[in-house]
């Protein structure tokens, strides 16, 4: 066991912790005034519920010994046999216990990504149970396929440093079929949606972006050149997505806007995320630009086809998590990674359809479980608040308090 690479793993975990809390003041300043405590609360509470599935189950079905490359066994239920002595599997100079915890954060992550899709208008009993079958029967499933040890889609020899496909492709799919299930907000198409705190959601960015490093960089699982590449490339793309978006508002709109910047730099974090441990700098700044210039399009782009993406989970992460997959095919190299594989710019285009692969198995499979999912809930419980609580807001009436007190 290396103390070095178990310091920085557990720095990392910790960076990835705070990622959830920057993203509740992310999407929280994006909404109106009257939902911005239940939007943070999405995120927030996930701290709690997401740990403990994770603790239970969650973790030893994703990387719990192998049943039929599709899921792990519950051998490691309540995290039996899950110690302080290193993993052969999962890294192997530093503690277990320090892996889990370390992918405890990403599992927690992902579920807040897709309540953006559906902030001012879910019953939070509703999304409590969601968060719980989601995480159990889409994530954990993703997981296993892609970072279990005899996972169909690792076995294929799919590239996924940080999560492309598991955190971004799939949160991002799911987005869209909870937008398309639950429904627009009342007044959609007429109401003009305007952020009510500008700040909060650029505080929130800069959170996402300094946590970044820790989910990138951290998944080298030690203190080595890969991570000091993971976390260059991550910065670069981030910071050129941010330039990108911005220029695509301003030509598009005629003035830039910080929420652009803010958007953009996220939409870089997540375009680099599945090759931030597979490609270099000069590739980064490509896919960070050209992954602005996408999800930008994305936005506009949610409008024509008319669905009702709050927050626009579905044009960020489905759409730069793809383009970021598909990249990684194009752009990955031994040089960086000897681990990993050549990309299709360096002689290996057979890389380029493995990504396909796993970008369409991972978007039917969390489309298809996010949607009968979601009528489930809605049979038992329903989905929706009530048209009154819709227009009062969520803060007080499912929360009993308010943001602001003037």
């Amino acid at each position: 066991m290396n103390t070095g690479d178990t310091a920085f793993v557990l720095i990392s975990a910790a960076l990835v912790m705070l990622m959830t809390p920057g993203l509740a003041l992310f999407y929280g300043g994006m909404v109106r005034n009257k939902n911005v405590l239940g939007t943070i609360m999405h995120s927030f509470i996930l701290l709690g519920i997401i740990t403990l599935e994770w603790v239970l189950w969650g973790y030893s079905m994703s990387f719990g010994p192998d049943h039929g490359g599709i899921i792990g066994g519950l051998n490691w239920f309540g995290l039996n046999s899950v110690g302080m002595d290193p993993s052969a599997d999962y890294g192997s100079t530093i503690p277990h216990m320090a892996f889990m915890i370390f992918q405890c954060m990403f599992a927690i992550l992902t579920p807040a990504l897709i309540t953006g899709a559906f902030a001012e208008r879910l019953k939070f009993t509703s999304f409590l149970l969601f968060a719980v079958l989601w995480a159990t029967l889409v994530y954990n499933p993703l997981c296993h396929w892609v970072w279990g040890v005899g996972g169909w889609i690792g076995s294929m020899g799919a590239l996924d440093f940080a999560g492309g496909t598991v955190v971004h492709i799939s949160s991002g799919v799911s987005a869209l079929a909870a937008a398309l299930i639950i429904g627009k907000r009342l007044g959609y198409g007429s109401t003009a949606y305007i952020p009510h705190n500008l700040p909060m959601t650029i505080t929130g960015a800069a959170l996402l972006w300094f946590g970044w490093f820790g989910f990138n960089a951290g998944s080298a699982l030690a203190c080595n050149g890969l991570a000091a590449s993971a976390f260059v490339v991550t910065h670069i793309a981030s910071a050129v997505a941010a330039l990108s978006w911005m220029f695509m508002e301003w030509l598009h709109r005629g003035k830039p806007t910080t929420l652009g910047a803010a958007s953009g730099a996220v939409a870089g974090l997540v375009a680099i995320t599945p090759g931030s441990g597979f490609v270099g700098p000069m590739s980064a700044i490509i896919i960070g630009g050209l992954g602005g210039a996408i999800c930008y399009g994305g936005v506009l782009l949610k409008s024509r086809l008319g669905y009702d993406d709050s927050l626009d989970v579905v044009a960020i992460h489905g759409l730069g998590g793809t383009w970021g997959a598909l990249a990684t095919g194009l752009f990955a190299s031994t040089r960086i990674n000897p681990d990993g594989a050549n990309g299709l710019f360096f002689g290996n285009p057979g890389q380029l359809w493995i990504q396909f692969v796993s970008v369409i198995a991972t978007m039917v499979f969390a489309f298809v479980m996010t949607i009968i999912i979601l009528k489930l809930i809605d049979l038992v419980m329903g989905l929706r608040v009530t048209e009154e609580e819709e227009v009062k807001g969520m803060d007080i009436c499912l929360h009993n308090e308010t943001g602001y007190s003037y």
